[in-house]
């Protein structure tokens, strides 16, 4: 404990560092899991317009739904990396 205590000015920057790396992993991870389901239900809903299970008006309406979801999914990823990437 007190050689940890010694060598602290030198390891605590560099606990800092990974710190923030392994949020930004974990941020990363998390935006693309729910991208790649926004993306399986955009695919889901092309194949039920396809197949004929939905009509063109509600195909429509849902997949601008999920465009957008997806969209702000990326916007929100990126605003999240640059808010931890250090300046």
């Amino acid at each position: 404990m007190f050689f940890d205590l010694l060598i602290a000015p030198l390891t605590a920057p560099l606990n800092g560092i990974v710190w923030i790396g392994e949020k930004i992993l974990e941020q990363a991870n998390t935006a693309l899991d729910e991208k790649e389901n926004l993306s399986k239900r955009l695919l889901s809903l092309q194949l039920a317009f396809d197949m004929g299970e939905i009509s063109e008006e509600d195909f429509e309406t849902q997949e601008e739904e999920l465009l957008l979801a997806i969209q702000a999914e990326e916007d929100a990823a990126r605003a999240e990396l640059n808010e931890l990437a250090p300046s």
